[in-house]
């Protein structure tokens, strides 16, 4: 079957549902899909199977050169499309050599779904090693993502309870929703201090903020303070500690581990793990403390996340403390970041913010505070959500190694221990998956008689059980609060900002600060 992949570049503009928007040059690529291989392959005859040494190369001096001279080190979602491209080198399967084994990159949401379809029993992510050495240098344990084989299948299946069913998740809606309220008073002081009366400046941060706090609600069972006006110094010590080890993690990553004497980014990149652990611990152990009086007294002990590994599973506190940690930092950029990017996209479409507000004031009347099971009734809150994690993925790039026995992808044969990478982004740009994939169109996920995107198109949370530990508390964070913001502000980009861009810090985040104008709509209060 094939397909076409659209993509833009500068010099050009489109104009979608009444606004302009800056684009770059179009170009368009046929795609042969389902071989793996190059454009002018020959086909694979039914049955026959390649070796994957004939698989195209990259070699790592030329990937360093193109991150470091051609500038794609925190552009590496634009540099998966483009690889696309050079069709007459890495065709829609290539291979990395960038050490002793090389990983092989797929790119078409035919060679994901395959590959995903011939999970391992216990599926691995992929490398976690950075992760893994420093909880080993500090006698840490280990937590969903980098714990790997049986013992991770069995961990999962503790932090899966009072988490991943939608049943369970819904228990948070009334904690969320006292999280949502107050960062909307966050908002309104904000707006207050502004020349104009109406403008958030950096909507990042406060996102973040928003997202801490919430995670935290959950996990810690308590407030740390992250929505009020003077952040408390541990907490804010505790937001930079994780913006400082995302930030580190690549260059530790890619350098050779001789240069950790020379340079500072390995010791950056600890400090900023023992700053996370530290808050994190410290809040359990209160919460330890806590329980042991209630039951020292006799008194039932009550709550739910936190309440719930440490008196009701196995878990040894060496665990508990991993699992926190790891659940914490996956909490949060997904929800701030999918929220940023979904008010900059409803802000330079009105028609669908307007669709929305329609949706959102026909379900909520007056002042009243939604529920999880009312905002999940709102099918087009949910579509805008869904659209907005296809363009802009959470992490635009994954990972599998399989391990337990040889395995054909893509009508290539691969031994045991093979490392892919899932190129999530370039998938979601493909247009024969998604028609004109560059448009925001959240009607494409509605389930009203059209033909519905391929389930494997975008999987932001990932597949099977491998899948995200916190999905439905995201999505009821990201429902809950998008809802609440929609009702009461119509909201717009400020005109000195521009187009803003994706960049990686493992995750995709703005290029710049984005401030937004939150106008008052008629009749509705906090």
């Amino acid at each position: 079957m094939a397909g076409r992949l659209a993509l833009c570049s500068a010099g050009k503009t489109v104009r979608v549902r009444g606004f302009i928007r800056p684009t770059t040059t179009t170009f368009s690529l046929d795609i042969k899909r389902n071989t793996g291989g190059n454009a002018g392959d020959p086909p694979v005859p039914p049955g026959s199977v390649r070796s994957e040494a004939v698989l195209p190369e990259i070699t790592l001096p030329k990937m360093l050169y193109r991150l470091i001279f051609q500038g794609y080190y925190n552009r590496m979602h634009e540099l998966q499309v483009n690889h696309l491209y050079e069709k007459q080198l890495h065709g829609t399967m290539y291979k990395v050599k960038a050490g002793s084994s090389p990983t092989v990159a797929l790119n078409t949401v035919e060679l994901l779904e395959e590959l995903l379809r011939k999970d391992d029993k216990f599926p691995c992510r992929g490398d976690m090693s950075l992760w893994v050495e420093y909880r080993d240098m500090r006698g840490l344990g280990y937590g969903p993502v980098t714990v790997e084989g049986e013992r991770w299948y069995n961990l999962r299946a503790v932090l899966n309870k009072r988490m991943l069913h939608p049943k369970d998740s819904v228990k948070y809606d009334k904690v969320i929703n006292e999280v949502v309220t107050d960062f909307i008073g966050r908002i309104r002081h904000l707006r207050k201090m502004s020349s104009t009366g109406d403008l958030v400046p950096n909507l990042s941060n406060e996102l973040y903020r928003f997202s801490l706090e919430g995670i935290s609600s959950i996990l810690f069972e308590t407030r740390i303070g992250c929505l009020e006006n003077e952040i408390p110094q541990e907490t804010q010590h505790f937001i930079d500690s994780i913006a400082k080890m995302l930030t580190y993690t690549m260059p530790v990553t890619m350098l050779p581990k001789w240069t950790r004497n020379y340079l500072p980014f390995w010791r950056r990149f600890v400090d900023s793990w023992d700053g996370i652990f530290r808050f994190a611990c410290k809040l359990i152990d209160q919460k330890m403390e806590d329980i042991q009086k209630r039951v020292d007294t006799k008194q039932e002990v009550e709550g739910e996340y936190l309440s719930y590994l440490l008196s009701s599973t196995n878990m040894t506190k060496k665990d508990v403390y991993g699992s926190v940690a790891e659940l914490l930092l996956a909490g949060v950029d997904t929800t701030s970041n999918t929220l940023l990017w979904a008010l900059y996209l409803l802000s330079r479409d009105p028609e669908v913010q307007d669709k929305l507000y329609q949706e959102v004031s026909s379900i909520i009347k007056g002042d009243k505070i939604p529920s999880a099971e009312e905002v999940n009734n709102m099918s087009y809150l949910k579509a805008v959500i869904k659209e907005t994690l296809r363009i802009y993925p959470v992490v635009p790039v994954n990972a599998r190694l399989l391990s337990d026995s040889d395995v054909t992808i893509g009508g290539h044969f691969f031994p045991k221990k093979t490392a892919f990478v899932i190129h999530h982004y370039a998938i979601s740009q493909d247009e024969a998956v998604f028609p004109e994939p560059q448009i925001f169109k959240p009607e494409r996920w509605l389930r009203d008689g059209r033909e519905r995107p391929r389930p494997f198109g975008s999987i932001p949370f990932g597949f099977g059980i491998r899948g995200c530990v916190g999905r439905r508390i995201a999505e009821l964070e990201m429902h809950l609060a998008l809802a609440r913001i929609i009702k009461q502000f119509e909201v717009k980009l400020d005109a000195s900002v521009g187009e803003v861009k994706a960049v990686n810090r493992i995750v995709l985040v703005a290029d710049r600060p984005v401030n937004f104008h939150f106008l008052e709509r008629k009749h509705v209060s906090c």
